[in-house]
């Protein structure tokens, strides 16, 4: 493939590259054994570094003694939430924190806290030069500060409330005791602080504690001041006087209504039997009289001493008047006492009547009252209110201010936080960590070995090689080109490549029987030396010729050329031969529109080809499609050298319909086809138009001698 300007394109030989370096490795190993002897050297020299590591969670450490606080509870939240524990871990790395801890540790008298207490000479004449600025300049608290800032690491664990306090020494034993120092200060100084806060608490609650126990007697004093003035006497928790008054009215009014409605009732029974002639005897008010009781009594005496009278005497006889007489007066005394008790119980209704009109005068009376007393009583419990905001307000300062007190007395104000893992003396160093860094350097000095070779075989131009190889053919090159006449009659002698000497017999004369060269090797020379990118295969012999033309596309490949085979054959065989599964989606997927473009383009397994397979769709369906072929062989031109098209046993006429006539290259591919079929093709195809025929029979260097123009 040639190169734009007159230059050739080269590609990167990465065999090459592998090579030089394997040829190197002697090299590559010293290099990669001496880089990392040195790491590891330097590292064992290094003075190891240990670290220690406490934790601290931040949690609400509330006395269980001390009631509910709303206040501190929400202080307490604030505490816990995210920013509240960066603050927490901010706290932990201020400047007064470290400076307790440093006085309590004496840190200034640890040379590692204050390197630049013992300067060298070195130092010294930088100093004097004015090189370096004075490090004695700086009191010593702050020298410790900075050095002390260096070693100290804290952090929030992710997605908790626990703060790491890591601490990076020399000596193990300082790694473990500075960091759990640490916790130790910053719990006295949170504890401390909540004990301040609660003298302050104290202080501040006492004067106000007295101020509110005022307004509380001030505000109680008016509730009962207007309660005397207005007559709201209180009997009950949600009722006054009037009101209890009234609903005793109300139920007595019911009660009254009641028995009169009753009495009336059982007067109106008896004066309706009375008036009717009926027996008052079923009435209950009648049967429960005592005197009709008795009376009952002595007119049944009467009537059973007639009956027996009856039997002896007759009707008329004075003893019988007598008695019937008396049962007479009986039965008119059963009626006078029965009006009495009508005339009893119409009086009780009329007295019923008489109270219910005095209660509802009453309950009248009291109505009116109560409107006023509840007009009255807004005023009050807008007092009450009053009174019991002050109060309740008291009760909270007096819980607050005993809280307080107790606390600031007990010292029970524990930090909002506790350590739940103190730092041990560490056993293994952190730093340097000498099989790690030996290991990195001798994989970096490999990896730089490694690269250093192959920029020095990228410069040098060894590890580079042409795209493509555009060789000359010799003047004698047996492979050759049909050039084939419109006539179906006359078929020209092999026509040579370029430059080469054409030789051809007068007409009506038998030419001289040469040997020429048709293998795929040779076809292979000629799509090569003509850069052909696009070639249409056509195999009269059928499967045969396909796997030939198989051939010729690895052999292109091992050359090196980037090549692409469509399998446009009826049978698949250069699917068969090619793909690595009958299932890939192939040419007639892609024209169907079933899969991607990408899709249907599969690697050879034996070889760096490609090829688009014949694939599984519907071929009917696909060829309706067929115009987007073109399309397809065009884009495929942009990514490879030589895009061929095996199109099997088929006709002028069907490859007319895939590919266009100019610039395409047809390859008759037929292995152990007859010279009279050859002809015939070739003669179909010159009819059709086609110029640029190249004969492939086989793998070998000499083919059948060429018929003449009489025997075509």
């Amino acid at each position: 493939m040639s190169g734009i300007g007159g230059q050739q394109d080269v590609d990167i030989d990465l065999g090459g590259l592998f090579r030089a370096i394997w040829q190197r490795r002697v090299r590559v190993l010293f290099a990669t054994v001496g880089a990392a002897a040195i790491a590891f050297a330097a590292a064992e020299m290094i003075a190891p570094d240990y670290e220690g590591e406490t934790r601290v969670l931040i949690e609400s450490r509330e006395p269980e003694f001390s009631g509910p606080n709303q206040v501190s509870q929400t202080s307490s939240d604030r505490i816990f939430d995210e920013s509240g524990i960066l603050s927490q871990v901010q706290v932990l790395r201020s400047a007064d924190l470290i400076k307790q801890v440093a006085r309590n540790m004496k840190l200034h008298e640890l040379e590692e806290f204050d390197p630049s207490a013992h300067p060298s000479a070195v130092s010294d004449l930088l100093v004097m030069l004015g090189l370096k600025k004075n490090p004695l300049e700086l009191p010593p608290e702050e020298r410790i500060l900075k050095e002390f800032n260096a070693k100290l690491q804290v952090y929030q664990v992710e997605k908790s409330r626990v703060i790491a306090i890591a601490f990076t020494s020399k000596d193990p034993k300082l790694a473990a005791e500075i960091p759990n120092e640490m916790a130790n200060v910053y719990l006295s100084l949170q504890s401390g602080a909540k004990l301040d806060s609660n003298s302050e608490a104290s202080r501040w609650l006492e004067p106000e504690i007295a101020n509110l126990r005022e307004k509380v007697r001030e505000a109680e004093a008016k509730v009962a001041a207007y309660r005397a003035e207005s007559g709201l006497l209180p009997t009950g928790e949600t009722q006054n006087f009037t009101t209890r008054q009234l609903g005793d009215i109300s139920t007595e009014l019911a009660r009254v209504r009641a028995e009169r409605a009753n009495t009336a009732a059982r007067a109106e029974g008896v004066r309706a039997a009375l008036a009717a002639g009926r027996s008052a005897d079923t009435l209950a008010d009648i049967v429960g009289s005592p005197m009709i009781q008795r009376l009952k009594e002595s007119r049944a005496n009467v009537k059973a001493q007639i009956a027996d009278l009856s039997t002896t005497l007759l009707d008329g006889h004075p003893r019988l008047k007598g008695l019937k007489s008396q049962l007479e007066g009986v039965e008119e005394q059963i009626r006078a006492e029965t009006r009495k008790i009508l005339a009893s119980l119409e009086n009780e209704a009329k007295v019923g009547q008489l109270r219910e009109q005095q209660l509802v005068q009453q309950l009248n009376t009291l109505k009116a009252q109560s409107a006023q007393a509840g007009e009255e009583e807004v005023g009050l419990r807008a007092l009450e209110r009053e009174a019991a905001a002050q109060r309740q307000l008291l009760e909270t300062y007096l819980a607050r201010y005993r809280e307080a007190t107790s606390r600031t007395v007990a010292n029970a104000t524990p930090a909002d936080a506790r350590v739940i893992s103190r730092a041990v003396v560490p056993t293994s160093q952190s730093f340097p960590k000498v099989l790690p860094i030996t290991i990195v350097a001798g994989f970096a000095s490999l990896l730089v070995s490694c690269v250093v070779i192959m920029l020095g075989e990228l410069f040098s131009g060894r590890a580079l090689r042409p795209a493509s190889l555009p060789e000359a053919l010799p003047v004698a090159r047996p492979m050759q080109a049909f050039a084939v006449s419109n006539t179906a009659e006359d078929v020209s002698t092999p026509a040579l490549s370029p430059g080469e000497p054409v030789e051809q017999e007068p007409e009506r004369e038998d030419s001289t029987a040469v040997e020429h060269d048709f293998s795929i090797a040779s076809v292979a020379d000629h799509l090569r030396a003509n850069d052909v990118r696009v070639a249409v295969s056509v195999s009269p012999g059928g499967d045969e010729g396909s796997t030939a033309t198989v051939m010729l596309v690895r052999l292109l490949a091992e050359e090196g050329e980037k090549v692409v085979l469509i399998d446009l054959s009826g049978s698949a065989c250069p699917s068969r031969l090619m793909a690595q599964s009958a299932s890939f989606a192939g040419i007639t997927n892609l024209l169907s529109g079933e899969v991607a473009f990408s899709e249907s383009i599969h690697a050879d397994k034996f070889s760096e080809a490609h090829v688009i397979p014949h694939g599984n769709a519907d071929p009917h369906a696909a060829m309706r499609g067929i115009d987007r072929l073109q399309m397809i062989i065009d884009a495929l031109t942009n990514a490879y050298d030589l895009v061929l098209i095996e199109c099997g046993p088929a006709d002028a006429g069907a490859v007319a319909k895939v590919t266009r006539r100019e610039a395409t290259e047809i390859i008759l591919s037929a292995p152990s086809v007859s010279d009279e079929r050859v002809v015939e093709v070739l003669t179909s195809f010159g009819e059709a138009g086609y110029r640029d025929i190249v004969l492939m029979k086989g793998e070998g260097r000499s083919g059948p001698e060429l018929p003449d123009s009489r025997a075509a």
